[in-house]
């Protein structure tokens, strides 16, 4: 659980929801024209972006804002420095079968194995990196429609309210309706695109660059591995993607 995403929503929402409270209660905020434009007409117009394997599978990225998938480079790193022992002790083979952290160390490990030269190593697993980029930008595309088509549908819910307003200028109780649709679709654009989705995106973002610089250093690991490099040296070029205090640590150690 990223304890920092879930207090910070949390803690927005709670934000808005004290001063509606404290202004008089909720029960002003909420209206369902202006709910079905909002927030129903941005679900289809999201839906209208992309191809709906993506769209459908956008929903579990977003679950990755909260719940991410944690690898840890010092623990990468460590397991790194002592499979390239055994491999210059003991060849190539004796990796076979070796526990690592995750199924993309895995993957590059079992070609070791099999005896890929580097070259090839290095291409396919930079393939592997490429078209993980690719599909975490389509999925982030979508999110990224959220933030861009929720305060338009505000928008025209706006317009949609100055509409019935105007047109029923003679009839006084119909002009707060038509108001609250006007001023409310407003309001729950920007919420919507301002406080579930925008900081979403640079969160989930920030996971791809973390996630990528991740899979180059096990690269980077493995094909030093095949030149036969010593782990001294494997472990110094590593620890060079890591913070200073991280590094002096794993020096230390």
């Amino acid at each position: 659980m990223d304890i920092a995403s879930l207090i910070g929503f949390l803690g927005a929402v709670g934000m808005i929801l004290g001063a509606m409270i404290s202004g008089g209660g909720i029960g002003p905020f909420i209206d369902v024209p202006s709910i079905l434009i909002v927030f129903g007409g941005t679900f289809f117009a999201v839906m209208y972006t992309a191809p709906l394997p993506v769209f459908l599978g956008s929903f579990g990225v977003m679950a990755k804002a909260f719940l991410p998938p944690v690898k840890k480079q010092d623990t990468m790193i460590e397991r790194m420095v002592e499979l390239a022992g055994i491999a210059r002790k003991d060849g190539m083979m004796a990796l076979e079968g070796q526990e690592v952290p995750d199924k993309f160390f895995e993957k590059g490990l079992q070609m070791l194995v099999d005896g890929a030269d580097e070259a090839k190593l290095t291409a396919q697993l930079k393939q592997e990196i490429k078209s993980m980029k690719s599909r975490h930008e389509a999925n982030q595309g979508v999110i990224k429609a959220w933030v861009d088509l929720a305060p338009a549908m505000g928008m025209i819910g706006t317009l949609i309210g100055l509409v019935l307003m105007l047109g029923n200028m003679a009839d006084p109780k119909a002009i707060g309706p038509a108001m609250a649709v006007a001023l409310l679709t407003t309001l729950y654009g920007a919420f919507i695109a301002n406080i579930m989705f925008a900081p979403m995106v640079t969160k989930l973002e920030g996971y791809t660059a973390y996630e990528t610089i991740y899979r180059e250093m096990v690269v980077e690991g493995l094909r030093n591995i095949a030149r036969g490099e010593s782990p001294r040296n494997i472990q110094d070029q590593l620890l060079s993607n890591l913070p200073p205090k991280l590094q002096e640590k794993m020096a230390a150690a």
